[in-house]
């Protein structure tokens, strides 16, 4: 997607990350949020056949269960929208019914987690279903929302205005998010590392406290123009890289078929 943009993590994992993104607008922010939890495609189990169930649970409530389990969902292009994966369940008691219990008949397709728990079957009792996935996106259900804890804040930045008076004491000013260091010559350092201008800080670093990172300093947060940190988390149903660069694609084909529209 054209434009001048500058993306910096902060802090990355598989299924969690934070990033920081310059030179975009909040009306941009906000669609790159949208299209994380709306436009990326997730498998989740639609319909369910119940063979036997002669547990506790009404046939219903095993079916809602089944469909909030986080199913791996491959590379855009892999299936199209729509597509269905069959799984299926048999346990037998005394045991308890796990999401790794669950057998997909294509490997591309399993339980993101094995240790999600289903039901606990007593002695006797049994529960045998068959379950198929589909693809579809968030905007049609939220058991199709890969992206389970998605938002973003402004960049801040810090700087040391004044100092405090001898008798004023140094009470906790909170402050969560990033902060973009703009006073390194009056922050105590974290974990031994000397703090440098310009480099980003997460705020839970110093306990969310500006007035542990700046004793006896007066201080003025400011946010820093179209600079925001996103803070994204999925199901495991992909990793975070996946989810952010589907939904960019996401953004970039609908500007796409909005401006071959507008040239008809």
């Amino acid at each position: 997607m054209a434009g001048d943009y500058e993306v910096e993590f902060v802090d990355r994992g598989d299924r969690e990350a934070r990033f920081l993104v310059r030179g975009i607008t909040p009306a941009f922010a906000n669609g790159i949020r949208r299209a994380m939890i709306a436009d990326v495609p997730t498998f989740s189990v639609d319909t369910v056949r119940v063979i036997e169930n002669s547990s506790v649970m009404f046939d219903e409530q095993i079916g809602h269960r089944l469909g909030l389990v986080p199913l791996t969902t491959p590379e855009p292009g892999e299936f199209e929208l729509g597509e269905e994966v069959t799984l299926s369940l048999d346990v037998q008691g005394p045991d308890t019914a796990y999401s790794g219990d669950l057998v997909s008949a294509d490997d591309m397709v399993q339980p993101a987690d094995e240790n999600v728990p289903i039901i606990d079957l007593k002695e006797g009792q049994r529960l045998e279903v068959e379950a198929d996935a589909v693809l579809d996106r968030g905007k049609s259900h939220a058991k199709h929302q890969g992206g389970v804890a998605v938002g973003y804040r402004h960049l801040q930045r810090v700087e040391v205005v004044g100092e405090k008076s001898d008798f004023e004491e140094d009470e906790p000013e909170i402050l969560r998010g990033v902060i973009e260091e703009a006073a390194a010559e009056h922050a105590e350092p974290v974990d031994d590392e000397e703090p440098e201008n310009g480099q980003l800080v997460a705020t839970e670093t110093f306990d969310n406290d500006l007035s542990a990172r700046y004793p006896g300093k007066e201080v003025e947060v400011t946010d820093v123009g179209n600079a925001f940190v996103f803070h994204v988390e999925t199901d495991g149903s992909f990793s975070v890289d996946d989810l952010v660069g589907t939904a960019i694609d996401t953004i970039e084909n609908r500007a796409a078929e909005l401006q071959e529209a507008v040239q008809l």
